[in-house]
């Protein structure tokens, strides 16, 4: 009897609709790509809870040490858990919630990303600011970085 070959790689050829071009994506069994996307969105989904539960030391806890925040992209970045914890320590006690627009997205590496609305009550009146936050995790899923995409045009006054 011959010996069976199994492959170690399942590939996946997905047609772009509409399109005649193929995207090729290619998954070695036995690792943890599909997981990673389930870690990744899990630890964003903890951040998103622990931000609408006002818990600023419950949201620290999901960044690594040498972590990056970038909110809006464009202003400087803070550097380090103890900047980051200061952001929070200001911004989560205004009362805003964060509620998603769409699923979270997981990519083939170490990002995700998630559109939500920011709801504020400012002056009297509901504040509403789309956003897409990046994050990008380290092998432990704690978040490295968090990229939040959002502008003037992306704020309503309701």
């Amino acid at each position: 009897m011959g010996d069976i070959q199994h492959s170690r790689e399942l590939v996946l050829n997905i047609q772009l609709k509409g399109t005649d071009s193929f995207t090729q994506i290619k998954i070695e069994k036995g690792t943890n790509n599909m997981s990673t996307q389930s870690e990744m969105k899990a630890v964003m989904q903890k951040y998103l809870d622990a931000f609408n539960a006002q818990d600023a030391d419950a949201v620290l806890a999901l960044y690594a040490e040498n972590a990056t925040v970038e909110d809006p992209v464009g202003s400087p970045p803070l550097q380090g858990k103890e900047a980051i914890g200061a952001f929070y320590q200001k911004v989560i006690p205004m009362g805003s919630k964060l509620k998603l627009a769409a699923p979270i997205r997981g990519s083939h590496s170490n990002s995700a990303a998630m559109a939500f609305v920011v709801e504020s009550a400012m002056d009297g009146h509901t504040v509403n600011i789309n956003v897409i936050d990046v994050m990008t995790f380290d092998e432990s899923g704690k978040i490295t970085s968090m990229r939040a995409y959002w502008g003037k045009e992306d704020c309503n006054i309701l």
